[in-house]
């Protein structure tokens, strides 16, 4: 009975944080960001002001989970996924890849409202730091050793790398910066990705070859 009430109450939480960030995103796209109140979203959810302070800190943020969404755990579990004949560099490549450029439900919009906004640009590029801690729980079990600080390296990096694409694809050109405020995303981001995190995949083959020698031994 324990089990199922930890399991209903993870459900709840859940379940307001999405309708906190749909709540954020719709409000932003209908009014503009700056026209934007914490206890504007918060009513809009059913939920109070200090309800909403428990799941995030701002409205940017608020507004770009709706862009961002479950992210980080969609990438562990897509590494997890990924079948043991697919190398760790591989598997964690493709997965940022995989879910970083999926076409999301909130559409081109939202990413043109992040775009023109700074605070909110900045809010999605922070959005990375997320990814660290269930990344270092899959690629531990990838890894199979008894050592979290490799695991926990890795991931930091990876994370580290996936922010360095996305400031790269939505870098204030000349152009943007004395006109509109428009940031047009430059750049392939897949490539963008796949560059950034190229310099991670030795690091990622040794760490997974450590571990295949300690299996054997």
């Amino acid at each position: 009975m324990a089990t199922r009430r930890i399991g209903l109450r993870e459900q709840k939480k859940q379940a307001t944080r999405e309708a906190l960030r749909a709540a954020a995103l719709r409000l932003a796209l209908e009014r503009g960001p700056d026209n934007v109140r914490v206890d504007d979203i918060a009513e809009a959810a059913g939920v109070s002001p200090r309800t909403y302070n428990n799941y995030f800190s701002s409205r940017e943020q608020a507004i770009v989970a709706a862009v961002a969404g479950e992210r980080e755990t969609r990438v562990a579990a897509a590494v997890a996924d990924r079948p043991a004949g697919v190398g760790l560099a591989a598997a964690v490549i493709e997965a940022i890849v995989d879910q970083y450029t999926a076409p999301g439900a909130s559409g081109r919009d939202a990413l043109l409202l992040i775009s023109t906004r700074p605070a909110l640009r900045e809010a999605f590029i922070e959005t990375t730091t997320a990814i660290e801690h269930p990344l270092t729980d899959a690629i531990a079990e990838r890894l199979g050793d008894g050592d979290p600080h490799t695991a926990r390296v890795l991931a930091a990096s990876v994370a580290a790398a996936v922010r360095v694409a996305l400031e790269q694809w939505l870098q204030p050109t000349a152009t943007s910066s004395t006109t509109s405020g428009l940031v047009v995303p430059s750049g392939s981001l897949p490539d963008l990705l796949r560059t950034t995190l190229a310099p991670l995949t030795p690091a990622l083959d040794a760490a997974e070859q450590r571990a295949l020698r300690h299996q054997q031994q």
